[in-house]
């Protein structure tokens, strides 16, 4: 589990030094925004605030060994995620990407190769999301590369979506579909060999392949946000059974879900059932899947399927609801049974 690169011939990313390799990234960013007003190779970033609208500001970092394993992602994969979570907190509360800051931990072993790798993962995501890099920082990692990013967002006032926004009775909606993250990395965990994986194909390489480079749901949450079609979301980083429950507290309620609602991956149904897992508790608490749980009033039903239309008809799958009892659960085959635990970092 080691930075790819460190074979013979390849180049360390060291070689270049932290002005070369700042001067590496410049030349790769494409010409800044208006609102951005100094940008990489300064102290700091100066941007201009949007008008009228309130700042959105996450950081998250991706850790080798922890987060990520170059067995079985490449560097590309790397750099398109340490975005792609960031931006997923800022879809969750209702807002719209603006820049971004990297900040970057490089081990010896990192090759320029991998350095460029990670970039253009980054980049090209950064692109697709009409988000500006601002700025940064590269320092010497001792031990793991670490990917550090930063994202600021926007949105106005009384748009901005919370986790403590639910109500009873509200109905518990979530985007897309949910385990394939999770079934992908228990996949490529029990496959990968000596550093490299042997692809699979069907539902099983789709799972993979959102685990390796997620897709964060940034035009939903902003349309969302913007129409005021929620009470509250929250991200699936964690898993859904880790949302559901952190929404739940966060509003003082309870939640009931309904298992045969869950839209839960045909790939990652496979891949559980095949490893003898129930299909339903390991969705649940499977993370990194990056979609959104929204509850939603009941009157709001036809204005949230409306601007879930807006959003370019991404799936959106009533769940359940909040209940004015504080009890978590799912409701199986007619029985009940507490709501399972999602990821925990510790």
């Amino acid at each position: 589990m080691s930075t790819p690169g460190r074979g013979t011939g390849a180049t360390p990313a060291s070689d270049l030094g932290e002005r070369g390799l700042i001067e590496r990234i410049r030349r790769m960013l494409p010409s800044p925004p208006p609102d951005l007003l100094v940008g990489p190779g300064d102290d700091a970033a100066v941007v201009r605030p949007e008008r009228g609208a309130f700042d959105i500001l996450t950081t998250d970092a991706l850790v080798e060994g922890v987060h990520f394993d170059f067995s079985f992602s490449t560097p590309t994969d790397v750099g398109h995620k340490a975005l792609a979570i960031n931006l997923s907190d800022v879809a969750s509360m209702g807002g719209t990407p603006r820049f971004a800051l990297l900040s970057l931990m490089i081990p010896a072993s990192c090759s320029l190769e991998a350095f460029d790798g990670l970039l253009e993962g980054f980049l090209t995501l950064a692109g697709r999301s009409r988000v500006a890099v601002a700025g940064g920082n590269i320092s010497r990692s001792p031990g793991p590369l670490v990917v550090d990013v930063t994202v600021t967002g926007s949105a106005r006032p009384r748009k901005i979506l919370t986790r403590a926004g639910g109500r009873p009775g509200d109905r518990l909606y979530v985007s897309g579909t949910i385990g394939a993250s999770s079934a992908g990395l228990w996949w490529l965990q029990r496959h990968a060999g000596a550093g490299e994986v042997a692809e699979p194909d069907g539902a099983v390489l789709a799972c993979v392949q959102r685990h390796r480079r997620p897709e964060p749901r940034v035009r939903l949450g902003a349309v969302i946000g913007r129409t005021r079609a929620a009470n509250a979301c929250m991200d699936l980083s964690d898993g859904l059974a880790d949302a559901i429950r952190q929404v739940a507290e966060a509003s003082g309620t309870g939640a009931r879900i309904e298992a045969d609602r869950l839209p839960i991956d045909q790939g990652a149904r496979e891949i559980f059932s095949g490893a003898g897992k129930d299909p339903v508790e390991s969705a649940l608490a499977g993370g990194d899947d990056y979609e959104l749980l929204f509850a939603v009033p009941a009157r709001f039903k036809g204005r949230f399927r409306a601007a879930g239309r807006l959003a370019q008809g991404l799936s959106l799958t009533h769940i359940g609801e909040l209940t004015a009892d504080r009890s978590l659960v799912v409701i199986q085959n007619g029985t009940e049974a507490a709501l399972p635990h999602g990821f925990a970092h510790f």
